[in-house]
């Protein structure tokens, strides 16, 4: 008799500026079943200062939070567990400080996401969960920012993230829980203004529908059911109309709307204030509300990931054809250099498959910048991977792309390499040594095929075997390996020729 297997199960995690959120799902068939939420309100944005240094209080918040998640993720292989942060953590100058905490109570690498890469898999926890299909506007207003999506099915069409949240906006507008209209008023125009420079290009692609997710847009949901709107359909008027009564009170602690809890009191004018201005920014007739958000798409895409074509690796392709890469020259080194680090052995820790991943990626982009220029062509390569909106990258994955283009050639000046969070700078040494030598093997840019070529790996001491009396067909690269032999030794490694 065959046991029945148990069903995977995978969790993810949103790490949001109010609220930290997990939800775990088993996967049933072709279908996630959610089997259990999460929520903890931490505050986080609230700890942030003026010089965007998180204190002491709020990191302490939010790693008692993690501490409470990591007891029911206890037993879950890395592989089936997400956790993204947003907006807080982006901004946070000592985020570093955060993660490195954070490593000793819960296992699993936290990922810091851009605000387009938020948006993106926002609107894919609501496309999964949403039953009407036809071109959507999604709207999260979240704790520090806003993120607004114009999507089909599951594909985004716009993506737009901005400075603009719930608590960001209290802090702002309503310190100290005071309501006026005047405030009321200076937090709508200033979101207003916010999405100004966005307004027309949404109006003119168009929705079929608007939905909204996440915990502001769900508590005015349910205020506006509470005033009598049982479809908890969202429209302007209504909006105004809810504001009208805010108004009635004077501070944010003496709110008594029905269905109102006291932890959102606090934040819930400035949200009412943001959603106000994205109605009347984009002219949104009516909108409604979706349980899918964030951390629904981390799940569904870490299920995805096994059955379709990886979102990153069409962004890839995407900023090749873009920058008019040679495909042909990124094709050879993308294959030299996975031929070389596929004969290194795996360091202890690591998935050798992530590394080999982005190791490939790097070499299929590591020209990027020679639409900019030739001279420094390194350099740019590295400032557009770092600083371009890469669908599927988080930050800290757009970090290293950068760093292995930026050290793919001329002298290695490590000390110029970025401080990383989820990987250690060891890490990416293995990396850098083979672009470089994927690079120089293939500096004569033909078809020819490269001699049959070995590599063993000593931490700093590499040893590259090459076929005997192979240097007499192949002075040129043989005068490249030597020039890169120096550039190795400057740097404290070593490079021997056999």
């Amino acid at each position: 008799m065959i046991e029945n297997q148990r069903p995977r199960e995978i969790a993810a995690i949103d790490l949001g500026s109010n609220s930290f959120h997990m939800v775990v799902a088993r996967i049933v068939g072709q279908s996630l079943q959610i089997i259990s939420r999460h929520k903890q309100r931490v505050h986080l944005a609230s700890g942030l200062d003026a010089h965007q240094n998180l204190d002491q209080a709020a990191i302490q918040r939010g790693l008692n939070c993690l501490a409470m998640f990591a007891e029911r993720l206890q037993g879950f292989e890395p592989e089936n567990v997400r956790i993204a942060a947003t907006y807080t953590l982006r901004q946070a100058q000592n985020a570093h400080v955060f993660l490195k905490r954070a490593e000793s109570l819960i296992p699993y690498p936290i990922e810091i996401i851009p605000g387009t890469e938020e948006g993106r898999l926002i609107y894919l926890g609501v496309a999964h969960t949403q039953p009407e299909n036809g071109r959507k506007l999604v709207v999260d207003i979240g704790g520090g920012s806003t993120e607004l999506i114009i999507g089909e099915d599951f594909d985004t069409h716009l993506v737009y993230s901005k400075h603009m949240g719930c608590v960001s906006y209290d802090q702002q507008f309503f310190p100290k829980d005071k309501i006026s209209a005047k405030s009321m008023a200076a937090a709508k125009l200033a979101a207003e203004q916010k999405l100004e420079s966005i307004a027309s290009k949404y109006r003119k692609k168009g929705w079929q529908y608007a939905v909204g997710s996440s915990g502001t847009i769900k508590a005015i949901r349910e205020v506006l059911i509470g005033m009598g709107c049982a479809d908890g359909i969202i429209t302007g008027k209504r909006l105004s109309q809810l504001t009208d009564k805010i108004l009635e009170f004077k501070n944010a602690q003496d709110l008594n709307f029905q269905r109102l809890s006291d932890d959102r009191k606090p934040v819930f004018a400035a949200g009412v204030a943001i959603l106000s201005a994205v109605f009347s920014s984009l002219k949104i007739e009516q909108m409604t509300y979706s349980d899918g958000a964030l951390r629904e798409g981390l799940l569904y895409e870490m299920e995805d990931r096994f059955r379709h074509s990886d979102i990153r690796t069409r962004t890839a392709d995407a900023m090749a054809a873009q920058y008019h890469v040679d495909m042909e020259q990124a094709n050879r080194v993308k294959n030299t250099a996975e031929m070389l680090y596929n004969q290194i052995e795996p360091q202890p820790g690591l998935a050798k498959s992530e590394l080999s991943t982005l190791l490939g990626w790097g070499a299929l982009l590591h020209e990027v910048g020679l639409s900019i220029t030739y001279p420094g062509f390194h350099r740019h390569s590295a400032y557009l991977l770092r600083y371009s909106t890469m669908p599927g990258f988080n930050l800290e994955q757009q970090t290293v792309l950068a760093t292995l283009v930026r050290f793919q050639r001329k002298s290695l000046k490590l000390e110029e390499m970025p401080e990383l969070n989820i990987y250690k700078r060891k890490h990416l040494y293995p990396l850098i040594r083979t672009l470089r030598l994927a690079v120089a093997l293939n500096g004569q840019r033909t078809d020819e095929p490269l001699p049959q070529i070995k590599v063993k790996a000593d931490k700093e001491d590499w040893l590259l075997s090459l076929p005997k009396d192979w240097e007499t067909s192949n002075k040129l690269l043989a005068a490249d390996l030597r020039q890169e032999q120096e550039y190795w030794a400057k740097a404290g490694w070593q490079l021997n020729i056999k």
